[in-house]
């Protein structure tokens, strides 16, 4: 009877992974009294002890063990069904049963060196290898570079040393910190690299140690620009800057005519810009003291990104200590200038310099920012002396505090390294002869313009630059730039003092820099202007037929024979200079 009901729960439970059942059995009559020794007769009922399970022999209990188990297995199906008695109750226990087929091998695990291989055959393949999308863009790039004019005043060619750093290994590793103190171990060589970068910096502007220090970390000017800032303001404090029409940096504070802030220097700091003089094209110092006194900035800025003339610190300092503010010169145009010293330094007046680190000064893409240290002889600003004359500056740990870990990660350590390299040839006489080339050429360029009646901002340079108002020839600045880029020269449109705004800016920016890097000399720049008027012509000829309109312009650009016919020439000339660290 057990085991007919055994299978009645074994149907019941069928559909289910593991089923317990207890089936209904006579229970002993009451006040019957169970002998402890009669435990191992399971004929008579009684309760075991102790409770043990045994294993099965031969599908069947064993009388007279410890616990009576009968089993029976159900070998229909895949599942096996085993049936015990525990306290007189039958119970099932429904299992999976083992399956007799063999699983698949499992697949073989590589032996180290083939996982070696691997390793090495996925990183050190070459650029073509791995990703030819990307070394054809490359190719091009580089192509374009070497077949173009190249024209733009912030950019330059590096050397191939430069080229060699920005490409080591030491893109791999993390340096938080500054030297001596970072949050990573293993910097012991990147150490001695920043380090000598810093000494390298301060030489190549003949700076004394004691006096100045230098931050060498910031990604660019803009970042430099924003943690002096970060570590001398608080947000919603004032700046004052050259206005960006004028020939300013939006870095400095910029608001476009509609009130749009354009630059986190606008959007955290509030910003007031002083302007150029319409009439000549020189800042109007005068309205610029007024200004200042008025809005008192707690930091004055001077330097920008399109002025061609030479800024009087001497007068800035002035403005400066009447109305409490830090000075702060942006370099970034005229760093080699200065470092070789064919214009006024900044340092003689300025309490912070920044600058690029390429443009003029052939280096690698970044910023880099100098700062007074030691006895503030004089009061230079509320920032820096707080009523004691003899009080020391404390610029240094604010900036590198606000450089990292306020605004940036870990430094690019390849970039510190290659700027290394640029800054020992900054200080070399060789370098010192390219500046001076560069300014050659510059005022080569001016006069052969000049001579052409052309209308010059300024009427001059006396730097490296020159901007060239088109708006009496009847042309924007954004179809010349067009223009030229389709006929492989390069430059870049900007707004002249008087436009409404920088939407249509009415002029270009031409710089010396990197064609002079090339080998350029003023014969080649008198050249580089013929380019430039034909191109102007150009520009008026489909202006003329197509309008100002820049889709209707455009359109009249397309399969236009002038272009194709300047564009050979252009390239004929320039492919007979040398690129600095190409194998072309």
């Amino acid at each position: 009877m057990d085991l007919q009901h055994s299978h009645s729960q074994q149907q019941q439970s069928s559909n289910h992974n593991l089923s317990l059942g207890f089936l209904s059995r006579e229970s002993p009559p009451r006040g019957t009294q169970i002998a402890d020794d009669s435990i191992h007769d399971t004929s008579q009922h009684q309760l075991p002890i102790p409770l043990q399970l045994l294993e099965p022999q031969n599908g069947t209990g064993k009388k007279g063990d410890v616990l009576d188990i009968e089993t029976e297995i159900d070998c229909d199906d895949d599942e096996g069904i085993e049936e015990f008695r525990i306290l007189g109750h039958s119970m099932c226990l429904k299992r999976k049963r083992e399956s007799t087929i063999e699983s698949p091998p499992s697949k073989p695990v590589p032996d180290l060196d083939a996982r070696r291989l691997a390793v090495r055959s996925w990183g050190n393949q070459r650029i073509q290898e791995s990703d030819p999308e990307i070394f054809a863009m490359i190719r091009e790039e580089k192509e374009r570079q070497f077949k173009g004019i190249e024209l733009i005043a912030s950019e330059n060619f590096v050397c191939k040393a430069v080229m060699e750093a920005l490409g080591s290994h030491l893109t791999n590793k993390y340096s938080e910190g500054m030297p001596g103190a970072r949050y990573y171990g293993g910097n012991q060589f990147i150490d001695e690299i920043e380090t000598l970068c810093i000494d390298r910096a301060l030489i190549a502007f003949g700076l004394d140690s004691s006096n100045w220090g230098v931050n060498v970390q910031p990604y660019s000017c803009t970042s430099a620009n924003f943690a002096v800032y970060t570590g001398l303001l608080l947000p919603g404090d004032r700046i004052m800057g050259l206005d960006t029409p004028s020939g300013g940096n939006t870095s400095h504070g910029y608001y476009t005519p509609n009130g749009r802030k354009v630059s986190a220097a606008s959007i955290f700091f509030e910003s007031l810009p002083y302007k150029v003089n319409p009439s000549t094209g020189y800042i109007d110092y005068d309205k610029l003291v007024e200004r200042a006194l008025d809005f008192r900035p707690k930091i004055l800025i001077c330097g920008g990104s399109s002025y061609p003339r030479e800024w009087d610190y001497a007068r800035f300092r002035q403005i400066a200590d009447k109305c409490g503010a830090v000075l702060m010169c942006d370099m970034a145009q005229i760093s080699g200038l200065v470092a070789a010293k064919e214009c006024a330094s900044p340092f003689d007046y300025c309490d912070i310099v920044t600058s690029t680190t390429h443009k003029s000064l052939r280096g690698p893409r970044g910023g880099i920012i100098f700062y007074r240290k030691g006895a503030n002889s004089r009061k230079r600003g509320m920032l820096l002396s707080q009523g004691d004359e003899s009080d020391q500056y404390d610029l240094e740990e604010k900036i590198n505090f606000a450089v990292f870990p306020s605004l940036q990660g870990g430094p690019h350590n390849n970039h510190i390294a290659a700027l290394a390299i640029a800054l020992k040839q900054v200080a070399t006489p060789e370098y010192k002869v390219y500046m001076q080339q560069v300014k050659k050429n510059a005022q080569a360029l001016v006069s052969a313009l000049l001579r052409r009646k052309c209308r010059l901002v300024t009427g001059g340079t006396d730097n490296h630059l020159l901007l060239w108002d088109l708006r009496p020839l009847g042309l924007t600045g954004k179809n010349y730039e067009k223009v030229c880029e389709m006929c492989h020269i390069t430059l870049n449109k900007i707004a002249i003092f008087g436009d409404n705004g920088t939407i249509i800016p009415g002029g270009v920016r031409i710089g010396t820099p990197a064609m002079t890097s090339r080998g350029c000399l003023e014969s080649d720049f008198e050249t580089m202007v013929d380019f430039l008027l034909r191109a102007a012509q150009i520009a008026s000829m489909v202006q003329r037929e197509h309008g100002k309109l820049q889709k209707s312009f455009l359109k009249g650009l397309q399969n236009n024979k002038d272009i194709v016919e300047l564009r050979a020439r252009v390239e004929t000339f320039a492919t007979q200079f040398a690129m600095p660290g190409f194998d072309v």
